[in-house]
C-alpha cells in the first residue's frame, strides 16, 4: 500500500486548469488527477482511449458533455464517454476541486486538448 501527502502533492499547469498526478510511477493499470479549475472560461477536450469518472470534491459548476450542460456540485459524480468533448467549469467564487478517474494509465497519450468552443 501507498499512501501519498496531499502537501507532497506538484500542480502542473493545463489548458484551463491545474492538474497533479498522485499516483506512484509503478501504477500501470490505470491514471488518477486531482484537478484545480478556477472561474472562467474553458475550451473542451476529450479522452479518446477511456472513459473519465470525475467525482466533485469542492465548488460548483457546469460540466459539459457536447452541447449539454448539467449543474455539479460537492459528492457528484459525472461519467464522460471515451471520445466525448467535454469542459467544466467553476461557478465561483473559489475553485471547483475535482478527483478524476482513467481506466487508461498514460493520461498524457489519453487527452486531447480541443480549440472550443469555449465553455462559461
Amino acid at each position: 500500500m501507498t499512501v501519498l501527502s496531499a502537501k507532497a502533492l506538484h500542480f502542473d499547469e493545463l489548458v484551463g486548469r491545474l492538474s497533479a498526478n498522485p499516483l506512484p510511477a509503478d501504477v500501470d493499470s490505470c491514471s488518477m488527477r486531482i484537478v484545480r479549475i478556477a472561474p472562467g472560461p474553458r475550451t473542451p477536450h476529450l479522452h479518446p482511449h477511456s472513459v473519465e469518472v470525475m467525482y466533485v470534491v469542492e465548488g460548483s459548476g457546469t460540466t459539459w458533455e457536447h452541447d449539454v450542460a448539467s449543474q455539479v456540485g460537492p459528492g457528484d459524480v459525472v461519467v464522460v464517454p471515451a471520445g466525448a468533448p467535454h469542459a467544466t467549469v467553476s461557478a465561483g467564487p473559489g475553485e471547483l476541486v475535482l478527483v478524476c478517474f482513467f481506466p487508461h494509465a498514460d493520461l498524457a497519450t489519453n487527452t486531447v486538448d480541443l480549440g472550443g468552443p469555449v465553455r462559461e
